[in-house]
């Protein structure tokens, strides 16, 4: 087992930089999905969003333990989700440069080559709270000039959909294994926000497939505390499976 002493490794940076997506959100509900998100979403709880409301994925709103705190009705979760009351971070298997996300089926839609999870709860969740999205393998495979199908509504759909469609829309950050990304552009494109250790800006751009908007010189991912690693080594993650998702 590592102890905090040790440096940090890739999935930690990933996991900080997950968990900075819900910093000064309030109270809101968390709602990550996967493994590295769900490490960020509770770190983020436990330092910096004390505010945050963490639920069980049914119907529960649950402590930093996991127990039980109070009844989330699934009518109480369609209003926090109508009302920008709630935070999104989902996965994509394909995202362009808008922020535009397919996880429905890659191809045409009439005879895809490879049928997804479909649209799901997708368009709903762009067009009425945040979302950020979490991509574990950064490749051209996901990160394309064009979805093969809109999924989750980026920037210049929902501009092009008109103010009933932007009034909640905004995608705060795209975390990757390789980086973090934004929109925070003129025209509201993808730009590269920080790098982690030991990644350099053309390695990412060499495995994005539409030219990314960067900053002459590009931050690094900020480095956990010792008090976030000793959190996600010792309370959160101490089997180490982030390490799995995200290999050092």
């Amino acid at each position: 087992m590592s102890t905090t002493t040790d440096a940090s490794t890739r999935a930690e940076y990933c996991a900080v930089a997950c968990a900075d997506a819900w910093r000064d959100n309030g109270e809101v509900l968390a709602s990550p999905m996967g493994l590295i998100p769900s490490i960020g979403a509770r770190l983020a709880k436990r330092t910096f969003s004390p505010d945050l409301l963490l639920t069980d994925g049914e119907a529960m709103i649950v402590g930093l333990d996991g127990e039980p705190e109070g009844w989330l009705p699934y009518r109480q979760h369609l209003a926090m989700v109508t009302g920008g009351r709630r935070h999104v971070m989902m996965g994509a298997s394909q995202i362009d440069r808008f922020g535009n996300q397919n996880i429905s089926c890659i191809g045409d839609w009439q005879r895809p080559a490879r049928q997804l999870l479909g649209v799901r709860g997708a368009p709903v969740n762009t067009l009425n709270n945040p979302v950020s999205y979490w991509v574990p393998k950064h490749s051209t495979r996901v990160f394309v000039e064009k979805v093969d199908m809109i999924s989750g509504v980026g920037y210049d759909s929902a501009a092009a959909a008109g103010p009933s469609a932007t009034r909640y829309h905004r995608i705060p950050r795209v975390v990757t294994d390789l980086g973090v990304f934004d929109f925070e552009t003129p025209d509201r494109a993808m730009r590269l926000a920080s790098l982690h250790p030991g990644v350099t800006a053309e390695e990412v751009q060499e495995a994005t497939g539409f030219p990314l908007t960067r900053p002459d010189e590009v931050p690094c991912t900020r480095e956990p505390t010792p008090e976030e690693l000793r959190l996600i080594r010792e309370v959160i993650d101490p089997k180490g499976l982030r390490d799995r998702e995200v290999p050092s």
